[in-house]
């Protein structure tokens, strides 16, 4: 349906997360995926949704001027909100399972930034989700993070993964959002955009 409605337009998705490009698809959308390398740096006063607000924009600098008026990019940020501190991707394994360690027994907030833009448009959407952990022992850390991809992962897992199966005992908010895109925010964007032309 709202492909349809956008079929004048071509959606350009700066990411290249697999989770990300599938969700696209599930949407019925056709994207292309195109990349251009940005350093995720944020001023260090930004706090909770600020800090992926400023990095999901920040990513979408490259592009501005090389959009075409009938192109839409799209571009994101996660982060895990824990304890007062972002935590983003784990430089190595270790790093990792001292991620997931301090989320254990414990609540954290996943946040996901979306930014969307055209040449006469512009809105950055967030969404905030609560997830509850079991508390892991010493082995489940290593085998997920021996086992899995954690490096590529904000917080160091993916909910989708066998660490979310045995570990999450709530969740408040939106599951799509913690795996890495509010798709029903992205898609009512999308929706006010094709509404404009």
């Amino acid at each position: 349906m709202l492909n349809q409605k956008l079929k004048d337009r071509h959606i350009i998705l700066a990411s290249g997360s697999p989770r990300r490009q599938q969700f696209f698809r599930d949407l019925g959308l056709d994207f292309e995926v195109r990349l251009k390398d940005t350093k995720e740096d944020y001023p260090k006063h930004l706090l909770h949704y600020q800090i992926s607000d400023h990095i999901a924009e920040l990513k979408a600098i490259p592009f501005i001027d090389q959009l075409k008026p009938h192109e839409i990019l799209v571009t994101s940020d996660t982060i895990v909100w824990h304890k007062s501190k972002a935590l983003g991707k784990p430089q190595n394994n270790d790093e990792a399972y001292a991620m997931l360690a301090s989320l254990s027994n414990d609540t954290h907030e996943v946040i996901t930034s979306v930014s969307i833009r055209t040449k006469n448009f512009q809105k950055t959407v967030n969404a905030v989700t609560k997830v509850t952990f079991k508390e892991f022992t010493d082995d489940e850390i290593w085998h997920y993070v021996n086992t899995y991809a954690p490096l590529d992962k904000a917080g160091s897992y993916g909910i989708q993964e066998w660490i979310g199966q045995i570990g999450v005992i709530s969740i408040e908010g939106s599951f799509f959002n913690v795996v890495g895109m509010p798709t029903h925010l992205v898609y009512e964007t999308l929706n006010t955009i094709a509404d404009q032309f």
